[in-house]
């Protein structure tokens, strides 16, 4: 049993939420969904059978998603950092999350449809721009500030430069 797992708030899509991201990643599964039940009192009112609260998994990671309402949204001060082995599974990843009103950001920054940030990273772009040469980590922090979708192809020529 894992003490901390981070809740993400959503305004009655949870469930939708949670199945669009489990189908994205590896090793990911529902592993529990609590329903409204009868007698909740005032605030269950007509929720009766409704989702309320889903424990998941993402990656072996643990998560949970509320049926919180409306009051909050998603912001960049919170986002997941994916660390991707190459040029595939970025395009892979950047495809799906952005995929059904997703928008792309600057940097390797994306939001998904249901407006939570998302970092798509190659680990390629770090060793890059940690290179001991420090104009060549200058190209490419320079290359890559200009892209949304970071291409390792365009990085591995601006460190050549």
């Amino acid at each position: 049993m894992r003490k901390i797992a981070p809740c993400l708030w959503f305004d009655g899509n949870a469930e939708e939420a949670v199945n669009y991201y489990v189908s994205i990643f590896q090793d990911s599964n529902i592993d529990h969904v609590v329903r409204w039940g009868e007698g909740w009192g005032e605030i269950g009112d007509g929720q009766q059978g409704k989702v309320l609260a889903i424990d998941f998994t993402i990656e072996g990671r643990a998560f949970k998603a509320l049926n919180g309402g409306p009051h909050f949204k998603f912001n960049e001060a919170v986002s997941f950092f994916v660390e991707c082995k190459d040029q595939t599974e970025v395009d892979m990843f950047w495809e799906k999350l952005t995929a059904d009103g997703g928008a792309p950001s600057q940097c390797g920054w994306l939001k998904d449809r249901f407006g939570l940030s998302w970092q798509i990273v190659p680990v390629r772009l770090m060793s890059l721009m940690t290179d001991p040469d420090a104009a060549k980590a200058s190209r490419v922090t320079q290359a890559m500030l200009k892209m949304q979708k970071i291409d390792v192809a365009t990085l591995e020529r601006a460190a050549a430069a």
